[in-house]
């Protein structure tokens, strides 16, 4: 390599899925026929008339050209109309809803523009792993926070004030439901760190694209807490919700004065959504609550297989959580977590992600993900069943 790369790139690696995924299709170039339940990708399609007015739309003559960079306002007010009717949250469409072409641009959108070298960002542990890449991509320094399972992995506001005791916290990162446990905040704690936002004056920004995936009651929105809105963000996303990941639509939501910081940065870095993708969501978040309802109940028979799974690896888990994941703790007698899932991987065909991957409070657990058809599922216990039987006749 004759030209060195940046010296940011050396706070970073490639991405873990990245990375892994192209060792699992390197597995079935070679013939192993990998089953993938490491990633959470909806294998289920959007809603009929979702995909009917990208159609539509795309073979409507003057729809192929650049497009405002916060979208049309039908998008915009189709947003607002959503966070209104899922979560009781009123937004003004013209001023504190951005659409984003996927909340994971936006999560580094929210880097650039509010954080300098040397701030310091609040992050989850577990949690995800760009919140703390982009923070360093911009030169700020991750501070993790410790969440616990014993504490149904919410923050230890008493950690948080000693953490915000050393000064200079520009940014906190929260994901509720919580991305990978899928552990659900209630309204007193995210009400609690509002409160502590404001006190120490740091913005608070919520991850939030599980929470119509297994809902266990009516999804709650950071913005929807007494003034939330002076202090704190919420990107949202169609990717889980309405599976549409590959479509790449999300979107941020708050105060005028913070969207336009995003803005600035989003302004330089695209050219606008597709219009034909932006109609699209604009019917997508018109779904019926049928529409939900249905992909919920094949989740949860999934979600059954899975349990399946997960007994006969002697594993322990929760059944209250939401998301598109089981989040499960591997038994103590498994020394190397990775390497046992490797050691699947290898030898059964089937994928699982180590929590490991999510912070070193995760080092103890693994995450599998329902977005494969039953019938994979079944054939993924049977390759583990097998697997496990041939290790215990050595």
């Amino acid at each position: 390599m004759i030209i060195a790369g940046a010296n940011r790139l050396q706070q970073v690696q490639e991405y873990y899925f990245s990375r892994k995924l192209a060792e699992v299709r390197a597995l079935n170039a070679a013939g192993k026929k990998i089953i993938n339940l490491g990633i959470g990708d909806p294998d289920m399609a959007p809603s009929e008339e979702t995909i009917s007015a990208l159609v539509r739309t795309a073979m409507s003559p003057g729809v192929h050209g650049y497009q405002a960079y916060n979208s049309i306002l039908a998008l915009r007010e189709a947003i607002g109309h959503w966070y209104q009717r899922t979560y009781g949250v009123t937004l003004n469409p013209e001023q504190e809803v951005l659409p984003l072409m996927g909340s994971k641009e936006g999560i580094f959108h929210l880097s650039m523009a509010f954080l300098n070298p040397g701030d310091k960002v609040l992050v989850p542990n577990p949690g995800y792993p760009a919140y703390a890449a982009t923070a360093r991509l911009v030169g700020a320094e991750p501070v993790f926070y410790t969440l616990k399972e014993e504490n149904s992995w919410l923050p230890d506001v008493a950690e948080l004030q000693e953490l915000l005791a050393g000064g200079n916290v520009k940014l906190m990162w929260i994901n509720y439901p919580h991305m990978p446990t899928g552990a659900v905040a209630t309204a007193q704690a995210l009400q609690a760190l509002v409160d502590l936002a404001l006190e120490h004056k740091f913005l608070l920004a919520n991850d939030n694209p599980y929470s119509l995936v297994l809902p266990t009651g009516k999804p709650l929105s950071l913005l929807s807490l007494p003034n939330a809105k002076q202090c704190s963000l919420e990107f949202n996303s169609l990717s889980k919700s309405h599976n549409m990941a590959g479509w790449r639509v999300g979107m941020v939501l708050g105060s005028q004065d913070y969207l336009q910081c995003l803005l600035r940065v989003k302004s330089n870095l695209d050219s606008g959504m597709f219009l034909p993708v932006q109609q699209a969501a604009i019917h997508a978040l018109q779904n019926f609550d049928s529409w939900h309802t249905e992909r919920n109940e094949v989740y949860a028979q999934r979600r059954q297989k899975v349990y399946e799974l997960l007994n006969m690896l002697g594993c322990s888990y929760q059944e209250d959580t939401v998301g598109m994941f089981v989040w499960a703790k591997v038994p103590e007698a498994i020394t190397e977590v990775e390497a046992y899932l490797d050691e699947i991987l290898y030898e059964a065909g089937v994928f699982l992600t180590p929590g490991k991957i999510f912070g070193t409070q995760g080092e103890r657990y693994l995450r599998v993900s329902l977005c494969l058809p039953e019938q994979l599922l079944e054939e993924a216990i049977k390759r583990i069943s097998k697997h496990i039987t041939a290790t215990a006749e050595v």
